[in-house]
């Protein structure tokens, strides 16, 4: 996974949050654009949008952003700087039996999950399906057990997006039927968690806060998802399987762009672009 855009309404104060909150670093800031990240990875791509409202309730959209730091340190460290500097953002924790997440709301009402995976040969699979669940974690216990003394500059990406649809059964035609992930874990009718090359889940949707909702209208929020790839060719071979399945795309030869269901805009690129 690629950054996400995320349109805001208060650059400076989002810049802040993520920034001296959050711990990412500021990579770039052009005009209405701020890129924010670790090292030189970016995490979260702020797009200055104060003519746009916010979001109406229950609509489809951004669930959360799920930023994966290397170690337990490094995430300790994140989520003391939050519990610190803004507690009143922190919204709960778990143990996923895949990871250790804690979660957060920005100051324009992002969802955020700061996450550490255990190794892949802890994950428990059954046919087709990866064992995860949601027990209690403790956010102070985990600070004290791995928070560190030295300061640290660790490796995070964007390990996976959490969206709002409208409803799973859509969302399963759509990212596993004609986008191609593979579906790794159900909860009922109400969540569907899928992904590429075993992992437990890049992208996931769920009907929690938005059954039913239809199409989104431009808002605050989330703007776009990005989809990295290995390469060209598979940019190339992706834009072959949506028009076969009727999907409007826009294809420049490295990238793809396309919307889901509820209009999401999803942008497909490839690792091995050249860069101008």
């Amino acid at each position: 996974m690629g950054a996400v855009t995320l349109r805001v309404g208060n650059l400076d104060a989002m810049i802040a949050y993520y920034r001296d909150i959050v711990t990412l670093e500021r990579q770039s800031h052009d005009g209405p654009v701020a890129v924010l990240g670790r090292g030189q990875t970016p995490l979260v791509l702020l797009q200055h949008a104060p003519e746009l409202k916010a979001a109406e309730a229950r609509s489809a959209g951004l669930y959360h952003t799920a930023i994966l730091f290397d170690t337990q340190a490094d995430l300790a460290a994140a989520v003391y700087s939050i519990g610190t500097k803004a507690p009143g953002t922190f919204t709960g924790s778990a143990d996923h039996l895949v990871s250790q997440a804690f979660y957060f709301t920005d100051p324009e009402g992002n969802g955020i999950e700061l996450y550490w995976d255990r190794d892949r040969t802890l994950w428990s699979w059954a046919p087709g399906q990866v064992e995860m669940a949601s027990l209690y974690l403790d956010p102070n216990a985990f600070i004290s057990e791995h928070m560190s003394a030295e300061p640290s500059e660790g490796h995070a990406i964007v390990g996976h997006i959490h969206l709002s649809v409208g409803d799973v059964a859509s969302a399963r035609e759509f990212y596993v039927n004609r986008l191609g992930f593979a579906a790794t874990a159900n909860f009922g009718p109400s969540a569907l968690f899928v992904s590429a090359g075993g992992y437990h889940h890049h992208m996931a949707m769920n009907t929690w806060e938005s059954s039913g909702s239809g199409k989104r209208r431009l808002a605050l929020g989330l703007g776009e998802v990005s989809i990295i790839v290995p390469s060209t060719d598979d940019v190339s071979a992706l834009g072959e399987r949506m028009a076969h399945y009727r999907v409007d795309t826009t294809h420049d030869g490295q990238t793809l762009a396309f919307e889901d269901p509820w209009a999401n805009r999803i942008r497909v690129s490839a690792a091995d672009a050249p860069t101008v």
